[in-house]
């Protein structure tokens, strides 16, 4: 059977609360008496319920982590700086997805009524904005990792610049002197998706190139949708000379299109990408793109949490972490 606290309080012969308060740090105890309660701690080998020392304690020393799926690549860059941040300073990660839809989120809600965590981060599922706000109306400390650029500055979030990557792109497509570029977007109700559309065209309007609505195309950020769009201005005759996507996955499938129509990367189209997940280093070419600071993005969320069970306040304007630019040969033979 497992030692509990009443084992150890009766071989030490004192109270289960003096036990508890040897474990927890606190009340005035005799030195000697304490010393002698972890020794025999030692010599039982008793391990206290963590989630029972957390709720004496006040803390859980537990952070939960909400995020639609695994499957995206770029939510483990998020989650490993997250997780960097949190096994530093002692705290464990209670990880949440979507992917059972309304039973996950129920799930959800039962382990936020359980206070099983002292605070939450956020890659927010599609729809829960609303929920999550309540819950930290509530009391509930969180923070959000925003890669949609829609919030209202309401919940803390740590983002970045999705307007300026774009535009980015666009200033080095016109350098090597692409001037009609196909244009992949994400969802459209994403604010990113808004964001890098303004950034991106505002240069080239600015170049005296602006971009026509043929040459804009829906997407939905995955490989799929980066190929029918290719296939589909390939069909439709639009003549253009780069493609900038909004995401990777698309600049993935939008490179498949190319090669699949005999056109030739980046000598006949030259293709940018926005992300910079792992995978882009070893496409065939090596994919230009914007780089997002993922793991930098999620290291500061958790920082921020952290803080605040310290005494910082939450800030009350989005932390912002700049892209920056990398180039590989899909732009540049």
């Amino acid at each position: 059977m497992p030692i509990t606290i009443a084992d150890v309080a009766a071989r030490a012969k004192v109270s289960k609360t003096t036990v508890s308060r040897v474990l927890n740090g606190k009340g005035e105890l005799d030195e000697s008496t304490a010393a002698r309660v972890r020794a025999v701690i030692d010599e039982l080998g008793y391990v206290p319920s963590s989630r029972a020392v957390g709720l004496a304690r006040g803390r859980t020393r537990v952070v939960g982590m909400l995020v639609p799926s695994l499957t995206w690549p770029w939510i483990g860059e998020v989650l490993q700086g997250a997780v960097d941040v949190l096994e530093t300073e002692r705290y464990g990660l209670l990880l949440f997805t979507c992917n059972r839809g309304e039973e996950s989120m129920r799930q959800f809600g039962a382990q936020v009524s359980a206070k099983s965590f002292d605070g939450l981060l956020v890659i927010e599922p599609e729809g829960t904005l609303d929920y999550i706000a309540t819950l930290h109306r509530r009391g509930l400390p969180v923070v959000l990792i925003d890669d949609r650029d829609q919030t209202s500055g309401e919940i803390p979030s740590v983002g970045t610049t999705n307007h300026d990557g774009a535009g980015s792109a666009a200033r080095h497509l016109l350098e090597i002197g692409r001037t009609r570029p196909l244009v992949i977007a994400g969802p459209e109700q994403f604010g990113c998706t808004r964001q890098r559309l303004a950034g991106f065209a505002s240069v080239f309007a600015e170049a005296g190139h602006p971009i026509t609505e043929d040459r804009r195309l829906p997407g939905d950020f995955t490989v799929a949708r980066g190929v029918a769009g290719v296939q589909a201005a390939i069909e439709s005759g639009v003549e253009f000379d780069a493609v900038f996507a909004h995401n990777d996955l698309s600049a993935i499938g939008a490179m498949q299109a190319l090669r699949d129509a005999g056109r030739r990367i980046p000598e006949d189209v030259a293709v940018v990408g926005f992300d910079d997940i792992p995978t882009a280093a070893h496409t065939q070419p090596p994919l230009t793109t914007v780089h997002q600071p993922l793991r930098e993005m999620g290291e500061a969320a958790a920082r921020t949490l952290l803080a605040h069970f310290e005494g910082t306040p939450l800030p009350n304007r989005p932390t912002v972490i700049p892209t920056t630019f990398t180039t590989r040969p899909s732009t540049t033979a």
